[in-house]
């Protein structure tokens, strides 16, 4: 039977490296009562590589707390952000069979659907996707993938936290700047950036700057002028997927400039929420006209910022899921 909002009992499986804490969590208590199982230190894959007996260790302390942890109070609901280098289908099938409909969450599946092949199981969620009730994904292509599998996919992209990613009231001291990983092309066009008389600072992993702290990284959207963003696939040229800086960024006040692609047509209105660019003269073009025009670019911070907040945030999305899979009332 659907349950009201903030009466859900809840097992969520999923470890979090950076954002996932910050942004799942919060949002899947707004609907009730969490039990987090996290499967870091008990896989295989922890030290990057697959190792299969591990993951059955891992497989069956999972299968075994969740069991214990169901017996006491029954789920409703069962969130996973999981790939098959964590679970073998079989252990999906298992935690399906508690009688909860069951969701994945999977970002990335341009390259990340099959993923690596070892002894012919692939470490994506081609080999596991069947046997979710559900399988939310933020890319579109992949839908037919899923299909050919014989899953049920949802196209539903990343959202954001508007507890963590709100405006602060800082003076703007950077005209451009950039926080992700350094990899692909994006070494390249910072530096032609640069060449071309534009200030920008990058942050991340691989940049002389390094990674800085959450908080440190939604006030540096709101140092900047413009934030910089990229859409590109590592290793795949011309091949674009969502961000999650694509819906944080704009919710924490940033004007958000990144590579244009259709599929951020469907969540903004582009040139008035956020603005995008194709190439590196029309993106220096484009800095350019963005800096000599504070009013314009404030109009396109604040109406991103509306949109993130009406539209994009994790609760939202939840809600949607919780609503299709029929445990929400």
């Amino acid at each position: 039977m659907p349950c009201r909002k903030g009466a859900l009992s809840i097992l969520a499986i999923y470890h979090s490296y950076n954002w996932e804490a910050e942004s799942l969590e919060p949002a899947l208590r707004r609907f009730g009562d969490v039990f987090h199982y996290d499967w870091f230190g008990k896989s295989g894959s922890d030290n990057g590589r697959t190792d299969f007996s591990a993951r059955a260790r891992m497989n069956e302390d999972l299968l075994r707390t969740v069991t214990t942890r169901g017996a006491e109070q029954p789920f409703d609901t069962v969130f996973t952000y999981l790939s098959g280098e964590q679970v073998a289908p079989a252990t999906v099938a298992a935690l399906r069979s508690l009688g909860a409909p069951i969701v994945n969450l999977s970002l990335n599946d341009k390259e990340g659907f099959v993923g690596r092949v070892r002894d012919g199981v692939a470490t994506g969620v081609r080999d596991i996707c069947r046997y979710f009730d559900l399988c939310w994904t933020s890319t579109l292509d992949a839908v037919e993938k899923y299909c050919v599998e014989g899953a049920t996919p949802l196209y539903l992209p990343e959202g954001a936290n508007p507890g963590v990613h709100r405006p602060y009231e800082v003076e703007k001291t950077l005209d451009v700047s950039f926080v992700g990983q350094c990899y692909g092309n994006r070494p390249e066009v910072i530096n032609t950036l640069r060449e071309a008389g534009i200030r920008l600072e990058a942050f991340g992993p691989g940049w002389p700057s390094g990674p800085i702290p959450t908080e440190e990284m939604v006030r540096t959207y709101s140092r900047s002028r413009i934030n910089l963003g990229f859409g590109g696939v590592a290793g795949h040229k011309e091949t674009y997927c969502l961000k999650g800086r694509d819906f944080e960024v704009p919710m924490s006040g940033g004007l958000y400039l990144t590579e244009e692609y259709e599929e951020l047509s469907r969540f903004y209105e582009v040139g008035k929420e956020i603005v995008t660019y194709r190439g590196i003269e029309d993106l220096i073009a484009k800095i350019r006209r963005l800096l000599a025009n504070p009013e314009e670019a404030e109009a396109i911070r604040t109406a991103g910022r509306a949109r993130a907040l009406r539209e994009h945030t994790w609760e939202m999305r939840f809600e949607t899921i919780f609503r299709l899979i029929g445990v929400l009332a």
